[in-house]
């Protein structure tokens, strides 16, 4: 065979993706399989999308089809071949092909019905049209990647008996040498031992487990996370690659979804929010000149001599009113912050005046004597804008407003009323697995039953850090509840953090459920880290009720309580904080002192929960909570911190400096 990419044209025939291409998510799927899984051998070099109509379908592959030159030799259809009244793809295809391929369809339907049974309704076609290949695939991203990865590695072979190269040539050397050359073994299930090899089993030997004697070839005992399967098919350890704790951050910036920008009010429910945009001031602050001291207005002589006595003309107070003129040898009474009356150019304090006369009723002033001399104009006023202009930036995009720093009165003396800002995540808890029971449930617990600790913990935890949210209660560890739960989840919230189900035990459903029945992408499965080896972080694909394709994540946290809350803090608040517009994301790092030694893991690093107070000297000063057990939910009480511990197997001295992630305030020594 040529070392010449063999060429692939796809069509996505969707009448929604017609209109709006962004909308589509099978394009990338597919790609991303004939790159990754295809060995160098496929060039995707034309995409088109058609609506849902039998003749575009059929023109536009006729035009790939039907030329000499540049021939395609494998065209892929995705959508169009399940029970909808729109649904016409197969019948489009089998008009047009020349010779049919039953045998692709039924490699096709044979992988799918063991995901699942609905792959039954699905309605595939493939056969040849002049020199080319013809496969339908289903819509759904998830369906259209299974069905190409099942038959992937046969279709070279296909497409160049298709394109007229001699049979006999490309059989020499038998079946073993075809399946060989294909990357393929008898008996095994192609699908299977890709996918497997897709989530990183191949690193499985990397990761420090010793050296493993296998008796049989990998492709003879397939490993899968399909819970269908049972415990005798599932993987026996994780395919997910090991990752460090920096890394995993990095795929947490990466991969969490882009802020959303909405309209805020400006009232008691804007704090915690992060601007948008710039906020401009809409009105000078002050609005009018105003007093600045208790006193009397006064209309300055050029020699600025005000010695003597003076009637007072009139009497002006903060509040609103109306305002007279003041004329030269005039002076009006004016408390702090009023309006200065027209034609005043000055203010005096009433420090430098003496009462001279009252009023017949004794109510109010009549003379006052002035002892100022050398007074100039302006003197203890506040002049219109001297505070705030209009138009200046008052406050600046990415700034988080508090309920304490003052923004809103700010915003408020401005006059605006409502701001652009990054609208935060609502937040909904999970607890996953048959032994966990409410943690208020009358009654003793029965033989392994576990009070449920990590949802009010973590809920707790989400609502201090300024985030509304949701209670997802308690799934049982069954496929279908599991899986109808986060489907009914994402539907009602933004962002999902679970406990329990990720480790490698028959019944840890969630990862494989994220994967085959979400069509979700699990972007890390393992950290190297204590507590919290098994955290999982994935974004699964979704329509908003508007329509709109959007991106939602999937936190999977350890069932045990440390590492639960250690990796909410650690891994789940920095991805919070960036949907929210918060910078810098995550928890505050500060420099420490040990105050006593700690031992150290001899593999892993660990974040030790402790509690860090400010010493005499000024210093701050870690202690731990005592013991670190992952299990331990007594390590947590009174913690404010953790501290980055490196692996290692001598125990770290007292007055080492190490780095502590604040999770809250520090306290003071007594």
């Amino acid at each position: 065979m040529s070392n010449t990419p063999l060429r692939a044209a796809l069509l996505i025939v969707s009448t929604t993706a017609a209109k709006d291409p962004s909308t589509d998510a099978s394009q990338a799927a597919l790609s991303d399989v004939l790159e990754k899984e295809g060995d160098g051998k496929w060039a995707l070099v034309d995409t088109k999308i058609v609506p849902d109509v039998v003749t575009q379908v059929q023109r536009q592959i006729m035009l790939w089809t039907d030329v000499a030159a540049d021939t395609i030799n494998l065209v892929i259809t995705t959508g169009g071949t399940g029970f909808a009244v729109a649904d016409n793809t197969p019948e489009a295809v089998s008009a047009i092909l020349h010779k049919p391929a039953p045998g692709l369809v039924h490699g096709m339907l044979a992988a799918s019905l063991s995901v699942t049974p609905f792959a039954m309704m699905s309605r595939p076609v493939a056969g040849v049209r002049n020199k080319s290949i013809i496969i339908t695939l289903p819509g759904s991203p998830k369906g259209a990647r299974e069905n190409l990865q099942a038959i992937l590695k046969t279709l070279p072979h296909a497409c160049l008996q298709a394109a007229g190269l001699d049979s006999r040539t490309l059989h020499a050397g038998g079946v073993k040498k075809l399946e060989a050359d294909a990357g393929i073994g008898s008996g095994s299930h192609s699908h299977s031992h890709d996918h497997q090899h897709s989530h990183g089993a191949g690193h499985q030997h990397s990761h420090g487990h010793g050296g493993l004697v296998r008796h049989t070839a990998p492709s003879s005992n397939p490993m899968s996370n399909d819970p269908n399967l049972g415990p005798s098919r599932r993987n026996r350890e994780s395919p997910y690659p090991m990752l460090s704790v920096d890394d995993a951050l990095n795929k947490i910036k990466e991969q969490t979804p882009p802020s959303e920008i909405i309209t805020t009010k400006v009232d008691r429910s804007l704090p915690g929010h992060v601007l948008a945009e710039d906020v401009q001031a809409r009105e000078n602050v002050p609005a009018f000149r105003a007093s600045i001291v208790d006193g009397y207005a006064v209309v300055v002589p050029k020699d600025g001599n005000l010695k003597g006595v003076f009637p007072v003309a009139s009497v002006y107070h903060a509040s609103p009113g109306e305002v007279k003129p003041l004329k030269e040898g005039e002076i009006a009474r004016i408390t702090t912050g009023a309006p200065l009356p027209p034609g005043a150019t000055s203010v005096i304090m009433v420090e430098d005046t003496i009462l001279k006369t009252m009023t017949e009723d004794g109510k109010e002033e009549k003379e006052v004597e002035i002892l100022a001399d050398n007074v100039k104009e302006g003197e203890n006023i506040r002049e219109i804008g001297s505070d705030i202009k209009t138009g200046t930036v008052i406050i600046s995009k990415g700034e988080q407003i508090s309920a304490v720093g003052g923004e809103i009165g700010l915003l408020a003396a401005v006059g605006v009323a409502e701001v652009k800002t990054y609208r935060k995540p609502v937040i909904g808890v999970l607890s996953t697995g048959d032994e966990i029971v409410q943690h208020d449930r009358p009654g003793d617990l029965r033989l392994g039953e576990v009070r449920d600790t990590n949802r009010i913990t973590l809920m707790s935890a989400a609502q201090e850090c300024g985030f509304e949210v949701v209670d997802l209660g308690i799934a049982a560890d069954k496929p279908g509840t599991l899986e109808e739960t986060l489907r009914d989840a994402l539907r009602r919230v933004d962002f999902i953090i679970t406990t329990g189900g990720v480790s490698m035990g028959e019944l840890d459903l969630l990862k494989p459920t994220v994967e085959r029945s979400l069509g979700g992408t699990i972007h890390f499965g393992r950290v190297a880290m204590k507590p919290g080896k098994p955290t999982t972080f994935a974004t699964v694909p979704v329509k908003n009720n508007a329509g709109e394709r959007v991106t939602k994540v999937i936190f999977s946290l350890p069932g045990n309580p440390a590492s639960a809350i250690v990796t909410f803090h650690l891994f789940v608040l920095p991805s919070l904080h960036q949907i929210s517009g918060i910078s810098p994301a995550g928890l505050t790092k500060v420099p420490v002192t040990l105050a006593h030694d700690f031992t150290l893991d001899k593999t892993r690093p660990e974040y030790h929960r402790a509690i860090v107070s400010v010493g005499k000297d000024g210093a701050l000063i870690a202690a731990s909570t005592g013991g670190q057990r992952s299990s331990k939910v007594g390590s947590l009480r009174g913690a404010n911190s953790l501290l980055c511990m490196p692996s290692g197997k001598e125990p770290l001295k007292k007055g080492t400096k190490v780095d502590a992630l604040l999770m809250g305030g520090i306290r003071s020594e007594v």
